[in-house]
């Protein structure tokens, strides 16, 4: 795998409503879309797993769902939580409960695993995680020594103002042009529709556009970068190697 490029573009929140759906299936099919991450608690969950069972060449992953944020009047608000974030106990039985919803959707373990809004990334959520994901054999996103995660495809900034320069296909292009060698996930999170009550809306439909631009295919073509689903990466041996956990 020496010098070459993989490339495996992960769409989050599937399931989380029907216009997400929409969009995640539009960029897969007619745009550069690879993979995605399942959110098992809303109601278009059902929707999302039945569209992936039968497709090989799309890999699906748990997007663990413990809460959301908003920033909103100049600080962070609570929209909803799932479970207490510091009980490590509730958490496990949480990620527990999610794991079997998204076996009884989707007939199969899950590919990945990451987190809305990257709570995972923090204890104890993410020796929660670590530990499910071992006991699976599957990579956790920026937890993983063989993946690297590139989440600058993203349409506002740190503190939720909008960035549109963030995902037009220039910077996309950009992005691509930065690969290093191995494997890459990128995230992104089209949609179509405006049918949540979260921060991120309207980008989601600039997202379906460029990840559905047919200067993105020209390019990775180019570049010779290969697209790829978690399924489907090479080099993946089955006990995935992860990074230890920061203290």
């Amino acid at each position: 795998m020496t010098g070459k490029r993989y490339l495996i573009v992960n769409a989050d929140d599937f399931g989380q409503s029907f216009g997400v759906n929409g969009g995640i299936i539009e960029t897969h099919e007619h745009g550069i879309v690879t993979s995605a991450s399942l959110m098992v608690r809303w109601p278009a969950a059902v929707e999302a797993a039945n569209y992936a069972k039968n497709r090989r060449d799309f890999s699906l992953g748990l997007h663990l769902d413990l809460g959301e944020w908003a920033y909103r009047n100049e600080t962070w608000t609570l929209l909803y939580q799932v479970v207490a974030l510091n009980e490590a106990a509730a958490v496990g039985a949480e990620v527990s409960r999610q794991l079997a919803a998204f076996r009884k959707l989707v007939g199969r373990n899950p590919s990945h695993i990451d987190s809305h809004q990257h709570v995972h990334l923090r204890e104890p959520v993410r020796s929660v995680v670590l530990d499910a994901a071992q006991k699976l054999n599957i990579p956790v996103r920026e937890l993983s020594s063989q993946i690297r995660h590139c989440g600058r495809f993203y349409g506002q900034t740190a503190e939720g103002a909008p960035y549109p320069d963030g995902i037009c296909a220039e910077a996309l292009i950009g992005l691509l042009a930065q690969l290093q060698p191995g494997i890459t996930e990128l995230g992104c999170h089209p949609g179509l529709g405006e049918d949540l009550d979260t921060m991120y809306v309207r980008e989601r439909r600039q997202e379906v556009r460029v990840l559905c631009d047919v200067r993105i295919h020209s390019t990775l073509a180019q570049m010779e970068i290969e697209l790829r689903s978690f399924d489907a990466v090479p080099g993946i041996v089955p006990v995935i190697e992860i990074a230890a956990a920061k203290p």
